[in-house]
Parts: structure tokens; C-alpha cells; sequence
């Protein structure tokens, strides 16, 4: 196995890079499987427990993961490779990317002139008028401003505030079905990853309790919109879940509210909870364009000074001329309008997939967001067969660490006339994948 991997060194960190190095370069792709550790400790003449400390070394990294009496194997989404989305095949109608209707956006306008700035920016980091602007924001739907910053968009956040809160090895619980950018990232960071189950109404009190039992001391969720259920939170779920999370007042809660403003859903939040330690993040790559690069936090004051005190050694702060292209957007009047119609738009088009749907008595899943969920017994057969009709959609494998599998449909640039089409369409490849595949 080492020879044909072409493995090799003598210290624990020349193996860990040498088994990097295979997986960077595709050698060792996802899934594929590391000796054993006593044999690889052989076949290079070292102990085992050289070849056990690197094998840690890699595991903490993201590289790898161990499966118990399935030995080590190669992450799916190792932290050294680029995972990108496939390229939609030529013909084919794109429902797979999850982004907005590029007609639901504004053309985004730069500030004509930008004065040179002596100096840098970290002793005022964030321009007053969109500070102003992210205050009333957040404000709006009830989350407490007292504590607010900036950053280069939502999962950038995201990891930071992990990051600076969590040790390799700390577990994360995160939603399953969930983001796939957010899965890929909790391992990368050298966390565990804990799954909790998701519902129309967000994350199930009863799984989140086991997680954190189980030593979760995190939680990433997204209050509504949320990828690829489309879930949103209700009052209901919100005082259950808050319940769970009074007995656990260390666990760090992340809110990811990236659809705020288009998500056709009301702000039911966990930061408006009292929670000792708590964070929510919002973008606007979703309603004024994937190009903005920018992500407004509310959190904590504890989490506030961590999350800035590691910005600053880095980046510093987010580009003024970016702040001031976001800033002029939120003020412009035109620019709520389009927004307000757009969110307007994106729930008529998902509930027209949805409505197809249910007339050819196939369930689906989609309360809020860009995209809708819907069950399937095998997302090969479904996906292939949809792309044989001209369809491209996601395969629900890459959003799911426990759940039943399923497909994911972005509907945000789906007119009501192509939903019935392809809810035919669906219709017909479960017919026909049934026999064969269990449908």
C-alpha cells in the first residue's frame, strides 16, 4: 500500500506530509483507504507509533478521518483539495447551484472615487454609515445590536468564530440535511462534525439535546432559509430549542441568516434569546449580489472580541470600497423595491414546485428560501434521470451526514410553467427508477 501510494519518511510529520501530498495531487482520492498503522510502521521502518501520531496530525487537519474498524480513510472533502461544482452540461437547465435570479439583482455600483487613506484601517475598520446600516438591520428582527462587526462574507464568519472558540478535536453540532460549504469546513478546521436532524421548523430539539450531551460545543443552524430543507424557525421551535440550550450556557450558538431579506419567512431567532453566548451572521450575496463579498455579526461581547482580535492579525479589516458599495445599496430606495419583489418572486416560484409536485403526490420540503427538498429513495437514479429530460439538480449526498437521501431543486429562477414541467418529469423518472432502483 505505501509503494502504491508512494508513502514514505521517517518522522511523524513526513509521513503526514507525504500522505497530504498524495491527496493533494489526487492520488489518494475521498474515500480511499490508509494502511493499517502497524503495517504502514513496517513497510517504513518506523513504530507504530510514529505512523499512529501522524496519522492524529491528519486527522486534526481535516485530511483524513477513521471509521472506527473501517480504519483510516481520506475525507471526503479533504481540507488540502478544491472541491468546485461540477459544470452543468451543456443544454441542460441549471437547478443545482442554489444562487439567485441574476435578474433579482442589482447592478452594483462602485463609489466613483476613493481618496487614499494614510496609513491602514485597523484603528477604524468599519465605515459609520454601514455600521449604522447593520445596527437597524439586525434591529428590525429583534436581534440585539449592542456588539456588531464586519467580515468577508458568511462562512469566513463562521470559521473564525469556531476557530477562536474551539480546539482541534471539539465537535460541532451542525444541521443534517445542511449547508455543504459548512460540512466541508467544521473537518477542515480539525473539528468534529455532529449531526442534528432538521425539520420544516429547523432544528429538532430532541437531536440537539443528544448532541450536546455528547459534548457538541457549538452549534451552527440557519433560522430560516435554510440549505437544502428550505426549514424556518417558528416561536414554537425557537422557546423548545432555547429550553435545550439553557442547561448547556458554554455552548457558542452561530446563526446563519444569509436569506434574511429574501427569504419569505418572519425573523424567529435563537439571538433574541438571552443566550450568554451567541452569534448570527447575515450576508448580501443572496439579494444584491454573490460579488459582495461581505457578512454584518451580532454576537456577544466575548465572542465580538475574539472574532475581531483574529481579524486583525489577518486581514485586518473588509475593504472600504466594498463597505461603501454595500452601504449606498442599502440606502437606495430603488434597491429595497427590487429587493421586496424579489423575495415576493422566489416564494411564488418555490411554492409553484411545490404545488406541481403534490399533484403528482410527490412530497417535498421547502418553507422558506431558494430552494426545495424532495425525498427520494435514490438520488443517482433521480438525478441521472432528470438530466436524460434536461434537468440538472443537486444530489442530496453532499448535504447529509444521517438522513434519508433526497434531491435538491433551486427554484429561484424557476418559472410556475417549468415547475410543471418538471414535476412531470419527476413524476416520470420515479416511475421508472422504481423497478429497478426502489424509486
Amino acid at each position: 500500500m505505501a509503494e502504491q501510494y508512494a508513502l514514505s519518511g521517517g518522522t511523524a510529520r513526513e509521513i503526514s506530509a507525504s500522505v497530504e501530498s498524495r491527496v493533494a495531487d489526487g492520488t489518494l482520492r475521498p474515500g480511499a483507504s490508509l494502511p493499517p498503522v502497524r503495517r504502514l510502521a513496517e513497510e517504513l521502518g518506523v513504530s507504530a507509533g510514529t505512523v499512529a501520531a501522524a496519522y492524529k496530525e491528519l486527522r486534526g487537519r481535516g485530511v483524513v478521518t477513521t471509521r472506527g474498524r473501517g480504519g483510516t480513510v481520506v475525507a471526503a472533502a479533504p481540507s488540502v483539495t478544491s472541491r468546485r461544482p461540477p459544470k452543468v452540461p451543456t443544454g441542460l437547465r441549471d437547478l443545482a447551484g442554489g444562487y439567485p435570479d441574476p435578474a433579482c439583482l442589482p447592478t452594483l455600483r462602485p463609489p466613483e472615487r476613493v481618496e487614499p487613506v494614510p496609513g491602514s484601517h485597523r484603528a477604524s475598520p468599519r465605515l459609520a454609515a454601514l455600521e449604522e446600516a447593520a445596527r437597524a438591520w439586525f434591529d428590525r428582527d429583534g436581534v440585539p445590536t449592542g456588539s456588531v462587526t464586519f467580515a468577508h462574507g458568511a462562512l469566513d464568519c463562521v470559521a473564525r468564530l469556531l476557530s477562536t472558540e474551539l480546539r482541534p478535536g471539539d465537535a460541532v453540532a451542525v444541521e443534517d440535511p445542511g449547508f455543504h460549504h459548512l460540512l466541508d469546513l467544521v473537518p477542515a478546521l480539525g473539528l468534529r462534525t455532529v449531526p442534528v436532524a432538521v425539520d420544516d421548523e429547523g432544528v429538532r430539539p430532541e437531536a440537539l439535546r443528544a448532541a450536546l450531551r455528547g459534548g457538541a460545543r457549538a452549534l451552527v443552524c440557519s433560522p430560516r432559509g435554510q440549505s437544502p430543507l428550505g426549514a424556518r424557525l417558528t416561536p414554537g421551535r425557537r422557546d423548545a430549542l432555547l429550553a435545550v440550550l439553557g442547561g448547556h450556557p458554554h455552548v457558542l450558538v452561530v446563526e446563519d441568516d444569509h436569506n434574511a431579506d429574501i427569504a419569505g419567512a418572519d425573523a424567529v431567532t435563537l439571538a433574541s434569546g438571552g443566550l450568554p453566548r451567541w452569534a448570527q451572521v447575515r450576508t448580501v450575496s443572496k439579494h444584491l449580489g454573490i460579488d459582495l463579498r461581505w457578512a454584518a455579526l451580532a454576537c456577544d461581547p466575548a465572542t465580538l472580541a475574539r472574532h475581531d482580535g483574529r481579524m486583525l492579525l489577518t486581514s485586518g479589516w473588509v475593504s472600504h470600497i466594498l463597505q461603501s458599495t454595500v452601504a449606498g445599496l442599502l440606502a437606495d430606495p430603488e434597491v429595497s423595491a427590487l429587493v421586496a419583489r424579489a423575495a415576493d418572486t422566489y416564494t411564488t416560484r418555490r411554492e409553484a414546485l411545490r404545488d406541481a409536485l403534490a399533484e403528482h403526490g410527490i412530497a417535498s420540503h421547502g418553507e422558506s428560501g431558494l430552494n426545495v427538498w424532495v425525498p427520494v429513495r435514490d438520488e443517482s437514479a433521480v438525478v441521472n434521470g432528470l438530466r436524460t429530460r434536461g434537468w440538472w439538480t443537486a444530489a442530496g449526498t453532499r448535504f447529509r451526514i444521517a438522513t434519508p437521501p433526497g434531491v435538491r431543486v433551486t427554484t429561484a429562477a424557476l418559472t410556475p410553467d417549468e415547475a410543471r414541467g418538471l414535476a412531470r418529469d419527476l413524476a416520470d423518472t420515479l416511475g421508472e427508477s422504481e423497478p429497478v432502483y426502489g424509486g
